[in-house]
């Protein structure tokens, strides 16, 4: 049987309720491909604030601290900072 490697591709990403929300996060929200809940910093804690995210397999949720992924072809989706963490690497700051 052949082996396979997966290519190394890059994505942008933000930590959702700790980082700023980027321009096409919040273009996802105004089209309602997103929806924020208990999203006021002066009001909710991390752990109460959470988004619902229209991807490609349904709507999944992201809880706060969770990492947002913009894909390579402009799919978003959430993942967990351990996940995260273990299968990404920094590879500049923008």
């Amino acid at each position: 049987m052949a082996k396979y490697r997966k290519r190394p591709v890059e994505i942008e990403a933000f930590k959702f309720y700790v980082d700023r929300m980027p321009d096409w996060f919040m273009d996802k929200v105004s089209s309602n491909d997103v929806i924020l809940y208990n999203c006021n910093y002066k009001r909710y804690e991390i752990d109460e604030a959470y988004c619902e995210i229209k991807t490609l397999e349904g709507v999944m949720r992201a809880n706060g601290g969770d990492y947002i992924i913009r894909g390579i072809q402009g799919e978003m989706y959430p993942c967990k900072p351990d996940i995260f963490e273990q299968t990404y690497e920094k590879v500049s700051a923008k």
